[in-house]
């Protein structure tokens, strides 16, 4: 990110000072340097609903002031300016006041009297840092939005995902992250030998479900090294000696950061045609 010369010069920038002196001087200053949005006030009470009103780049804050010193106003800005980067330059004749101003939330500060050359840089480098910011902002709210539009566009293609492959598939089921099944469809649990009590329909005996037991164990395996696989083989003897074949497919599931959240897997029946 970089921020473009003119930009800085068309800061809003706001000088708050009871003397007029010290404002027509900076102003001039100001102007003279190029910056072409200049406000000012004597009128510290004035500061926060200005600031509320239209935000400032920069404020040029003197503390020493009657009936509301600067202090005052920084403590009534920070709490206007809620999560946001206040833009504070604050103005002393008094060296003591430099370290309490800067634990008040000032960004910065200038001594009096005004050493012109000092007063320009710091300026110059406050405002850069204010827009830098801003710029900062400005793109990571536009990185919430695309996260939460692509999070939507995501958890619709889920579903429609799901909804597809349970129309499409003769069996379906998921596992979290522990193993245990969160979803079934068909005849899964027999497939891979399970039983699980909080599961309607589980089959009560599976010592002879007809499954090939080396087939079987080979998925299981795969299933417990979060292994994904494509296709494979499973064959099932009936009572009256006919067999089912059918074709398997699986896939772990992880979460952005990469952490091992669930299993989900499908398959369908392969008649003897489809299988020649």
């Amino acid at each position: 990110m970089s921020v473009s010369v003119q930009a800085i010069l068309d800061a809003r920038i706001l000088i708050v000072d009871d003397q007029e002196v010290n404002v027509t001087l900076l102003r001039e200053m100001l102007r003279g340097a190029g910056y072409s949005d200049v406000s000012a006030t004597q009128d510290p009470e004035r500061v926060c609903a200005m600031h509320r009103a239209t935000p400032f780049d920069l404020i040029l804050l003197d503390l020493q002031m009657p009936v509301m010193d600067g202090f005052q106003v920084l403590a009534a800005l920070k709490a206007t300016v809620v999560n946001d980067y206040l833009p504070v330059l604050v103005i002393t004749a008094q060296p003591g006041h430099k370290l309490r101003a800067l634990q008040s939330g000032a960004k910065d500060f200038i001594s009096k009297p005004f050493d012109l050359v000092e007063v320009k840089t710091r300026i110059h480098n406050l405002i850069e840092v204010r827009l830098l910011h801003r710029q900062l902002s400005l793109q990571n709210h536009a990185l919430e939005k695309q996260v939460r539009e692509r999070t939507a566009e995501l958890l619709e293609s889920e579903a429609r995902y799901r909804g597809l492959t349970e129309l499409a598939t003769d069996w379906y089921w998921e596992q979290d992250d522990t193993g245990k099944f969160t979803k079934v469809s068909g005849p899964v649990l027999e497939m891979l030998g399970l039983q699980v009590d909080n599961l309607e329909g589980t089959p009560a005996d599976l010592a002879s479900d007809g499954w090939n037991t080396d087939e079987r164990a080979a998925l299981q395996a795969r299933i417990a090294a979060h292994s994904p696989f494509l296709d494979f083989l499973l064959e099932r003897t009936r009572a009256d000696k006919s067999t089912q074949t059918f074709r398997v497919s699986g896939t772990p599931m992880f979460d952005s950061k990469c952490n091992f959240i669930g299993y989900r897997g499908f398959g369908v029946e392969i008649t003897p045609a489809a299988r020649g």
